[in-house]
């Protein structure tokens, strides 16, 4: 999913958290005890207006109907800020986040994640030119890192994940640039010392320059990163949140098929599989917050 900037809208009040819930459960258990829904609003943080929806996640929706067995609206949101507003005042009941928008929304609002989708290979590459000298991430002190984006999941936070597992502060021991290029030049002109981007950035970016691996040889891998994730909200009781669940996980193969039918959402989720969320994968990405003196997101 898209990163967006980090300022926080004044009308998002702070509230509890809840803890992440729901292992997989028969959608027989208790659903015949639950009063029958009207519909259920479904929002993409990822998704700019209805019109983006429609385009992107329409096979999605209509898979989600299927599933629930009820109709499934659309709830454009202009944001994750605008995403969390609506699950604290009950506007939104279903909400796709990616795993930086995650922690955010589940600090300001009581939503319970539900079901993640992992995606292969979403993990941090960190790379320098090969006559840097750099060989190792310890030698980056002092240096320039370009991370693309601020509040990319994979770019920015994870390059952060990289830098304090090898004893490195963020703020102070390296300078970190957002040039927003894919390609290598910011490497090429010399702007930074070292890039980090997904593999298969890393991959375009030598293809695009006609260069090999041994030009620009890889320092450092990180770990696997969160995946995107469903958020139901709180003015649902425990067995919805739990039939809810139950039956989008039973039904993955379809949702698969869902996303892999629009090209965009293919690329990215391909080799993907919906798994329950655990709410304690997050930490990763809540480390990488209080790390770079943004803490007050997820207090």
């Amino acid at each position: 999913m898209k990163r967006r900037h980090f300022l926080l809208y004044s009308f998002l009040l702070a509230a509890g958290c809840t803890t992440a819930t729901n292992s997989g459960t028969n959608p027989q258990d208790d659903s015949s005890q639950l009063q029958p829904l009207s519909k259920l609003r479904f929002a993409v943080t990822d998704a700019k207006g209805l019109e983006d929806l429609e385009r992107d996640y329409e096979p999605f929706r209509a898979a989600l109907e299927k599933a629930l067995d009820l109709p499934v609206e659309f709830f454009p949101v202009e944001d994750y800020f605008a995403a969390a507003a609506a699950l604290q005042s009950n506007a939104v009941d279903l909400v796709w986040a990616g795993p930086s928008e995650y922690v955010v929304i589940k600090a300001r609002t009581n939503a319970v994640p539900i079901v993640e989708i992992p995606r292969p290979e979403y993990y941090t590459v960190l790379w320098v030119r090969a006559d840097s000298g750099i060989k190792s991430i310890a030698e980056l002190k002092g240096k320039t890192i370009d991370v693309r984006k601020d509040g990319s999941t994979v770019s920015h936070l994870g390059a952060v994940k990289l830098l304090l597992d090898a004893g490195l502060d963020p703020q102070t021991d390296v300078t970190l640039i957002t040039s927003g290029e894919y390609s290598l030049k910011p490497l090429e002109t010399g702007a930074a010392d070292a890039m980090t981007r997904a593999p298969y950035r890393y991959q375009n970016a030598l293809a695009e320059a006609g260069a090999s691996e041994s030009d620009y040889p890889v320092l450092i891998q990180g770990q696997q990163l969160p995946g995107d994730i469903f958020i139901l909200g709180s003015h649902f009781e425990a067995a919805r949140r739990a039939d809810i669940q139950a039956r989008m996980l039973a039904n993955q193969q379809d949702f698969m098929a869902a996303i892999a039918a629009v090209e965009s959402l293919g690329f990215r989720f391909q080799g993907s599989s919906l798994v329950a969320a655990d709410d304690a994968v997050y930490d990763l990405i809540r480390e990488v917050y209080t790390a770079i003196g943004q803490g007050d997101f997820i207090q």
